[in-house]
């Protein structure tokens, strides 16, 4: 941690950055990272190639992340903020990987070690559990801003400390952050928007694709790119559909199979690109499942992409159930 904030110390414009579809935990460590140093008088830029969801606007700053830089060659350091992999950045990934220095935070126990430098801690509740540890070692004095970002990003990567990942920690931070002036009743409420008319009718249409595994202990629910068009979705009404799923009885296992919105043009018809989410209630390493498809993420939560027929990739996933 301290080659990171020396070097961090001695850097003259730095790159913050995420995975695409930001979730709250990828938020929050960017921005609370983002202030931090701003406070310590750091030139410091945040980009995401997604807009930030609707959901999280509230957070402090969310306004002064970019979805669009002509040209990274400005940066001298890139900080890659819960990503298991630097591809989760997204089309501008290669990039970003030619950045002098890149400094790798997270907590995936599937990350890659990629990057020059890099703290990765899969005991952490969060990526803005590691933050609130690199703020604090660096002296830098937290505020009311950046523990509202601290706070929303382990709330809700804890679900709302509802998940295994939920340690001692993620209570500690969270009662010293609140101490700041965060209001939880604010952050749910936030969080726990009211849905959109769109949103309510794309959950009909997911939940009706579920299908149930013969042992019923896995899930599927499909996604597609024609689902968003009928209903006029945005990114933003994606979030925790994939709870639905999982929350069926006796469900060991969800997946959601999303069709990714670029189709590749050399693909052959009945080909598409997927990204498959997978959850778990604790019983089953779905990190394992991911990372033998290239993919990674948590015991309990994982994804990975894939490129198949909607009936192929269904048919692979429900045939996993029997080794559970």
């Amino acid at each position: 941690m301290h080659q990171i904030i020396d070097h961090l110390n001695n850097s003259h414009h730095i790159l913050l950055t995420s995975h695409v579809r930001p979730d709250g935990d990828a938020l929050g460590a960017m921005i609370s990272m983002g202030l931090a140093l701003t406070s310590s008088g750091k030139h410091v830029t945040i980009y995401n190639e997604d807009e930030v969801p609707k959901t999280f606007r509230f957070l402090p700053s969310a306004d002064t992340i970019l979805q669009h830089l002509d040209s990274f060659d400005a940066f001298d350091t890139a900080v890659v903020l819960d990503c298991g992999g630097l591809e989760r950045v997204g089309g501008k990934a290669s990039e970003i990987g030619r950045i002098p220095v890149i400094i790798n935070i997270d907590h995936h126990i599937t990350n890659t070690g990629f990057g020059k430098y890099k703290i990765v801690d899969p005991s952490a509740c969060a990526t803005s559990e590691i933050v609130y540890r690199l703020i604090k070692q660096a002296g830098i004095t937290l505020n009311r801003a950046m523990a509202f970002s601290i706070y929303t990003g382990i709330m809700t990567d804890t679900g709302s400390f509802r998940y295994s990942n939920t340690n001692r920690e993620a209570f500690a931070i969270c009662e010293e952050m609140v101490g700041l002036g965060v209001d939880p009743n604010f952050v749910a409420s936030h969080v726990s928007v009211a849905y959109s008319l769109s949103r309510i009718k794309l959950l009909n249409m997911v939940l009706e694709s579920i299908e149930v595994s013969d042992n019923g202990k896995l899930s599927i629910m499909a996604l597609t790119q024609e689902m968003l068009n009928k209903t006029g979705s945005k990114p933003e009404d994606l979030g925790r559909l994939i709870n639905y799923a999982r929350q069926i009885e006796d469900v060991k296992v969800a997946a959601l199979i999303f069709e990714s919105r670029n189709r590749c043009t050399d693909l052959p018809e009945s080909k598409h690109q997927f990204h498959i989410s997978l959850r778990s209630d604790g019983s089953v390493d779905v990190a394992g499942i991911a990372a033998s498809y290239g993919g990674g993420g948590h015991k309990s939560a994982a994804g990975f992409n894939v490129v198949s027929s909607l009936s192929e990739i269904k048919a692979k996933i429900l045939n996993m159930a029997d080794s559970f």
